[in-house]
């Protein structure tokens, strides 16, 4: 019994959800301004959480046949004949159905609309892009900067220049992340015939991406401070670890050790993401 639960657990890729549990609340937090409503917080949390996770148990049913000729996938549930293709998909829809609920009881149209954009692009949009072409990661990446403007909506009510923003940080972020895995995992994604930047065009041209990516990510998060919706000590970590990032990039154009550095490029933007929503939040909370 605590093989299976936990096998359903595994299935929503629960990693994903912290990181975009920690990131809507950090843009709740900035539209909040101070004023933090707790129980629309936490039911923004949980109703995000569960599209997520539905969404997550989706592509591990599409994936399938792709993630068993990857050595770091090959062990999951629905590989591995533990979860059967029919449970993920009721599993995957109670989920879904209990999180738009929550949204939509609790939030509003406008959450409920990212929401639904976000598992689109998810499960239909990634899919077919990520097995056709290198822009693939591009098409994900829109549905993993949703999260963050479902918080922000959810306690604003608007899309407005700094939901924007916070799309647009999220998403330049998401490349280089991305980008590092692909490069360190590049064995994997050739084993599977999946058509990442790294294995189609070549390491050299996916530093160059990487470096001006996390230039794009630097002048989103200083516009938000530029344009009033973020402080100067929320400023100034950013800057100092954006550079940081950066130079770390541009060390990888004088490096043979490519996996060991973008495995130091992928911790370090772990690093850069966490710091950001961290700030972000104390920032909007904090006189």
């Amino acid at each position: 019994m605590q093989q299976t639960i936990r096998a359903y657990y595994t299935l929503t890729k629960p990693g994903i959800i912290y990181g975009n549990v920690m990131t809507t609340a950090a843009g709740f937090l900035l539209a909040s301004r101070g004023d933090v409503d707790v129980r629309l917080l936490l039911a923004t949390l949980v109703g995000t959480s569960l599209v997520i996770a539905a969404g997550c148990v989706i592509n591990c049913y599409i994936d399938r046949g792709i993630d068993q000729k990857m050595a770091r996938t090959k062990n999951r549930p629905l590989v591995n004949g533990q979860i059967s293709a029919k449970s993920a998909i009721i599993y995957a829809s109670c989920l879904a159905l209990a999180g738009f609920t929550i949204l939509a009881l609790f939030t509003n149209a406008l959450t409920v609309l990212i929401g639904l954009v976000g598992l689109f692009f998810y499960v239909v949009m990634y899919s077919i892009w990520k097995r056709r072409s290198v822009y693939g990661t591009i098409v994900g990446s829109v549905s993993g900067a949703t999260p963050i403007v479902a918080g922000y909506t959810a306690a604003s009510g608007n899309f407005d220049m700094g939901a924007l923003l916070l799309f647009l940080i999220l998403t330049f972020w998401q490349m280089p992340h991305f980008y590092s895995i692909a490069i360190y995992r590049r064995k994997d994604y050739a084993a599977a015939g999946l058509p990442v930047l790294p294995v189609k065009q070549g390491i050299p041209t996916a530093k160059i991406h990487i470096v001006l990516y996390i230039g794009a990510f630097i002048a989103a998060c200083a516009a938000l401070t530029a344009l009033d919706y973020a402080g100067l000590s929320y400023l100034f970590v950013m800057m100092l670890l954006g550079g940081m990032w950066l130079g770390r990039g541009i060390q990888g154009f004088y490096t043979n050790e490519d996996t060991q550095w973008a495995r130091r490029m992928f911790f370090f933007s772990l690093i850069v993401i966490t710091s950001f929503s961290i700030m972000l939040s104390l920032d909007a909370i904090l006189p």
